[in-house]
């Protein structure tokens, strides 16, 4: 079905867009070829790689790919757009009105351009974005906690050794308290990410570094990954918790299991599971990959949880789709009966749909306040 979906803008740019232009005709069955192999570029992928989820190809390869791909979608909504008013025009003119040329070529100089600055935003190092969360009973000894989130890191041939120690040099300059990742971190194997995933080492926080399985993780095997993450200095944590302890008070960090675990033969997520024994009276931070399941995080007594997997929906409208698939969360700040969601856009995003526009990746920084 993914597939068949994708294929549907390619079609339109193939007869609505390339065959009227006056063109060659070798040269338009040329460019409608490369189109639909780029549009089935995951099918491809699948085909040769055993995943569409991690294409070893060079990166270069990887950009150029959903620089096509990006300027397809985009065409083919410049296209619709361009339809809908002809046939408006028509139905009031009471004639037929040919699409100029130079509006065919303004339109694919649009989409090359728009494509090419989405590509470049879903690759570079995201900047620092600061985000304060109040807490109601937050202990005065963790007044102004700070807490880096990465997530969805998707290191692959498209965020490779060098990205990443530029992200673990941006992360560990702000000095935080805890580092926390939440999911999804490579594409690919462990023997051939492994040096890419090394920087990650690198990380330093006084009260250390956390990280939990997002769904990616159970695609390239899992136990193996979560054994890495550990040696690289990551305590893992799959339905548990962990007690950070300043001045005598007490805040709990817990994170579960992805959701997609539970079809791959491993735990499924479990919110009570991962808080039993914890202090009570003690505010509670849930790491969960996915946010779908706030709700109930928030009926067992989370304050705050951190999730990641949208990757904020990567296109301004795009994002309604996305939400709608996650129970309405896709990026920011949500008031969860009384608990508090954040989603976050991603560190990095999957290379398969490597495209950003007005939902910018992000490493966050979050400064907890009391209530």
């Amino acid at each position: 079905m993914f597939h068949f979906v994708v294929a549907i803008p390619c079609l339109i740019v193939i007869f609505r867009y390339l065959i009227p232009l006056k063109w060659p005709l070798w040269f338009k069955g040329l460019l409608s070829v490369v189109l639909l192999l780029v549009a089935q570029h995951h099918w491809l992928t699948l085909i040769a790689f055993g995943s569409m989820f991690s294409p070893e190809v060079p990166r270069i390869i990887v950009l150029a790919v959903n620089w096509i791909f990006g300027t397809m979608l985009f065409l083919a909504v410049l296209q619709i757009v361009v339809d809908v008013m002809a046939l408006v025009l028509m139905a009031i003119k009471r004639k037929r009105n040919a699409i100029p040329s130079l509006l065919r070529y303004s339109m694919g100089a649009l989409a090359l351009g728009v494509a090419a600055f989405a590509v470049s935003q879903a690759a570079r190092v995201p900047a620092v974005k600061d985000v304060e969360v109040t807490i109601q009973g937050l202990p005065a000894a963790f007044e102004g906690y700070e807490i880096v989130q990465l997530t969805d890191l998707h290191i692959s041939r498209l965020f490779e050794a060098p990205w990443v120690e530029a992200v673990v040099a941006q992360a560990n300059a702000l000095e935080p308290n805890l580092i926390v990742i939440t999911g999804d971190l490579i594409d690919g194997d462990l023997d051939v990410r492994r040096a890419d995933v090394a920087p990650l080492q690198a990380l330093s926080a006084p009260d250390g570094v956390y990280t939990i399985p997002g769904n990616h993780e159970y695609y390239f095997g899992y136990p193996q990954w979560m054994a890495y993450y550990q040696t690289l200095g990551m305590q893992v944590l799959a339905n548990q918790h962990v007690v950070i302890e300043n001045e005598g008070a007490n805040l709990v960090l817990a994170g579960v299991t992805d959701f997609t675990a539970g079809g791959h033969a491993f735990p499924a997520p479990n919110v009570d599971e991962a808080i039993a024994g914890a202090p009570e009276d003690s505010p509670i931070i849930m790491l969960d990959h996915q946010p779908r399941n706030a709700a109930a995080a928030a009926a067992a007594g989370v304050d705050l949880q951190l999730s990641g997997h949208t990757h904020g929906g990567m296109i301004v409208g795009f994002d309604r789709l996305v939400a709608n698939a996650n129970n309405g969360f896709v990026s920011g700040v949500y008031d969860v009966q009384d608990m508090t969601l954040y989603v976050n856009n991603g560190t990095g995003l999957w290379p398969g749909f490597a495209l950003r526009l007005g939902k910018p990746a992000e490493l966050t920084r979050i400064t907890l306040r009391q209530g």
